[in-house]
């Protein structure tokens, strides 16, 4: 992927099973999790049932779940599991020497 990356900060920063809100200008904010084995994944921060704030979900494997009304989102694809339909815009992230950075061209794009 090219474009140009944003530093959000240190990888660790991100509470295990958790996330951290990064606000962009002229876009959406961006949900950044952290999964139980240390995966770093970052999705617009808003579901795609109702806009809840995925931020404010918990963090189960690879998905999240909306705090509205329970949707499980699968962090690396945006899409809503089970028999719910949906998708969220994704963000690429990429690490590098500990620390977290995200397409800025997406984080655009996901606001469209």
């Amino acid at each position: 992927m090219t474009g140009e990356w944003l530093d959000i900060g240190w990888a660790d920063e991100i509470p295990v099973r958790g996330s951290r809100t990064v606000q962009v200008e002229g876009g959406d904010d961006i949900a950044v999790f952290r999964t139980g084995d240390g995966r770093v994944f970052a999705l617009a921060d808003r579901c795609p049932h109702k806009g809840g704030r995925l931020s404010q979900g918990i963090v189960h494997g690879g998905a999240v779940a909306c705090p509205l009304h329970n949707w499980r989102i699968a962090l690396a694809t945006g899409e809503a599991l089970g028999q719910d339909k949906g998708c969220t815009p994704v963000i690429p992230v990429k690490l590098s020497g500990g620390r977290v950075l995200i397409c800025r061209a997406s984080t655009m794009q996901a606001a469209a």
